[in-house]
């Protein structure tokens, strides 16, 4: 069967952080609240949009408001590719797979919509033949039937894939469907989060290792 990569967005294939960073600052400055330091942003995020906000507004002493991630999520849907750029060597990893014969999908706990529109907009989305976001389905990672449900979209099997994530949220996905995990070094993560998985230092550091990984 045709081998499947399957890539977590933010921090894997694409450094989001300052434009996370830009909108929750304006969340904050509406409420006439100090923004953030990059590493606060870099910290908060991986495990979706509403936790992200969760964790912003609480670092102000503020409890989550539904309002709050409805303003956070029109703002940041218009402005999600303003200096967002996929990491270094991430085209030519990704366009080196789909000549290898490697079917690429993206799994990420982000909501759907601004993961295909920041994709678009970095000219990466047609190289993917599915995007799993964390509301595409009922579950999201760290539950495996989110790495699943993304890999039956896909048209990939659990046996024939590599999941490729920063965060220990990728991890425990990849291990809990029997899929074979790369941490992915250069992202937002501490390497702790590899948790024993191979680890890729850069982009192109990938490519022996899922060789590796896919001729067992």
């Amino acid at each position: 069967m045709q081998p499947i990569a399957v890539f977590d967005l933010d921090g894997t294939l694409v450094d989001s952080a300052p434009d996370l960073h830009a909108a929750l600052d304006r969340l904050m400055a509406v409420r006439a609240l100090p923004g953030f330091a990059r590493a606060e942003v870099v910290a908060m995020i991986g495990d979706g949009a509403k936790v992200l906000v969760e964790r912003a507004l609480a670092a102000r002493g503020l409890p989550f408001d539904q309002p709050a991630l409805e303003a956070f999520l029109e703002d940041y849907g218009a402005n999600a590719a303003v200096e967002t750029a996929a990491f270094p060597g991430i085209r030519e990893v990704v366009a080196d797979l789909v000549r290898d014969g490697w079917r690429l999908a993206v799994c990420t706990n982000k909501p759907v919509s601004p993961a295909i529109t920041l994709l678009r907009e970095l000219g990466l989305a047609e190289h993917f033949a599915a995007i799993g976001g964390g509301d595409s389905y009922p579950t999201r990672k760290p539950d495996p039937a989110h790495l699943l449900a993304t890999l039956r979209d896909a048209g990939g099997r659990a046996e024939d894939a590599v999941m490729i994530g920063d965060h220990h949220n990728d991890m425990a996905a990849a291990r809990g469907a029997g899929v074979r995990p790369i941490f992915a070094g250069w992202g937002y993560g501490p390497v702790a989060m590899a948790a024993g998985a191979p680890i890729a230092a850069t982009p192109a550091g990938l490519q022996p290792l899922l060789a590796r990984l896919h001729h067992g």
